[in-house]
């Protein structure tokens, strides 16, 4: 136990280092533009990853369907039952049912993934990280901006890298060198400046505002083992893809929600921040527990 322990919080800590960063950088009034950098890993950083992960993946197309599939209902029921819980407690839907519906399955989860199942269940956790990207950017913009909008699906450069990694993985084909050297270079850009961006709101912490970010991720944790419990009997996953689709379904909220809740609601940007990084500090204790007793 204390082994597992150790190693989730190697993962971890990392995290929460490059969130403390982008802290610092706040408290010393060094310039930062979250909306510049929001667009950046938006529109090239998130879109590369996609492709130079996916292109690379060794997964028959079916089974990573499955997964997808498994994803997308996660999602949907977190949706709903988030949704339903906030105009329960009447607190507003547009800032925090986004993060509640997505967990941080990208720089979390892969890694957790690897440690714990190996090459595999990293395999598994790529499909669910393509639905909650493309859940992301598209249902994760229209909630916080309180519209749908069919040209911003259709102008999403996530969409497009989907469809082209899928296209990659289907037919076995691998892109040329250089640039899925350049795709690989630009697809780490997405997670450290989104950590930064996570840390640079934390400094802008409201009082008072821990509270709602507590019950959020207690909230969180609950939906997560109901949902979770029911896909793994629905779909009869056993093995790898069954501790796979556990993980991904409690990891903590996504920081890449953040992004349009700043942009929509900025009044609730410094909450959504304190619940994202309550979600990932919990993160330490819950997994090493999951790991031990359930995966």
């Amino acid at each position: 136990m204390e082994h597992v322990f150790l190693n989730v919080l190697n993962i971890v800590l990392p995290v929460l280092i490059c969130a403390g960063v982008g802290y610092g950088l706040a408290v010393a009034r060094a310039p930062f533009d979250n909306k510049v950098i929001g667009g950046i890993v938006s529109k090239v950083g998130y879109p590369t990853l996609i492709i130079s992960h996916l292109s690379a993946t060794k997964i028959q197309i079916a089974t990573f369907l499955d997964m997808m599939a498994a994803a997308a209902l996660a999602i949907a029921a977190f949706g709903v039952l988030g949704f339903l819980a906030l105009r329960l407690l009447r607190w507003p839907v547009r800032a925090f049912l986004t993060p509640l519906m997505h967990g941080n399955v990208g720089n979390i989860g892969l890694p957790i993934t690897l440690l714990a199942l190996g090459d595999a269940g990293m395999a598994y956790t790529m499909a669910f990280v393509v639905v909650v990207l493309v859940s992301i950017f598209t249902v994760g913009m229209w909630i916080p901006a309180g519209e749908f909008s069919a040209r911003k699906l259709a102008t999403s450069p996530i969409i497009y890298a989907v469809i082209i990694a899928l296209t990659l993985m289907a037919t076995g084909s691998t892109l040329p060198q250089p640039i899925a050297k350049s795709f690989d270079i630009l697809g780490g850009l997405s997670i450290p400046l989104m950590l930064l961006t996570l840390g640079h709101t934390l400094a802008t912490l409201r009082t008072g505002s821990l509270g709602r970010a507590v019950f959020l991720t207690g909230l969180h944790l609950v939906l997560a083992v109901g949902i979770a419990t029911t896909l793994v009997w629905l779909f009869g996953f056993t093995g790898v893809e069954r501790g796979a689709l556990i993980l991904c379904c409690l990891m903590p909220s996504s920081v890449a929600t953040y992004l349009f809740i700043d942009q929509h609601v900025p009044e609730y940007g410094p909450e959504v921040a304190g619940y994202i990084m309550a979600s990932t500090l919990t993160t330490i204790l819950v997994l090493p527990l999951a790991l031990a007793y359930w995966i």
